[in-house]
């Protein structure tokens, strides 16, 4: 991340911490800034474009989305601040920008969304908190296929992008109570339909 060992030194001077960081992002001149974006974005290169296929369905579109995404989050970047989750600010301009044109996975209301249907899991590990190392991928990823998207997109942020549910919330615009609840939806339906194509021994 970001620390002021990597900010011009004329950044750091009297105004307050957040507000110093902020400027010196800004007044950065473009290489650097391109530099300094493209050294946190670049690793999220491959993680970006798998989760915008899902989301697309489509491999032209899947990286179409991702290069404005980059394009977005480049011209933005003096607006993220340092320190804070780089992942998820990219990944909410990712999903953003997916939902300039397609208004379905907005337009979807569960059950799951309202916090008073909110069905916790508990709190010990489960066949599908692995998910992403099952052995017979072929078998997950028709599961997945099967998923609703809002449940899917929930279940792929936590369990393989490793996002943590407070900013996941930030980056579905939705409330924690409801993304605990799409997640331990999609994992309970994941786990039944795997169960269908792999027997009851998961």
């Amino acid at each position: 991340m970001f620390t002021s060992q990597c900010l011009p030194v004329y950044a750091v001077s009297q105004l307050p911490h957040t507000l110093r960081h902020t400027e010196a992002l800004r007044t950065m001149p473009s290489a650097t800034r391109s530099a300094a974006f493209e050294q946190l974005a670049l690793p999220l290169f491959a993680s970006l474009y798998n989760h915008a296929h899902w989301l697309t369905r489509n491999q032209t579109e899947a990286e179409d989305l991702v290069q404005e995404t980059f394009s977005k989050a480049l011209r933005a970047f003096d607006t993220f601040e340092p320190g804070t989750n780089f992942k998820a600010w990219i990944f909410r301009i990712l999903r953003n920008t997916f939902l300039t044109t397609r208004t379905g996975i907005a337009r979807t209301v569960f059950l799951e969304d309202h916090p008073d249907t909110l069905d916790t899991a508990g709190a010990g590990p489960t066949p599908e908190d692995n998910l992403i190392r099952l052995d017979n991928q072929a078998a997950l990823h028709a599961a997945l296929e099967q998923l609703q998207p809002p449940l899917r997109e929930a279940l792929l942020l936590c369990d393989v992008e490793e996002i943590k549910y407070k900013d996941i919330a930030g980056i579905l615009d939705v409330p924690i109570g409801t993304v605990m609840s799409r997640i331990s939806r999609a994992r309970s339906t994941l786990r039944q339909l795997l169960q269908q194509q792999l027997g009851e021994s998961l």
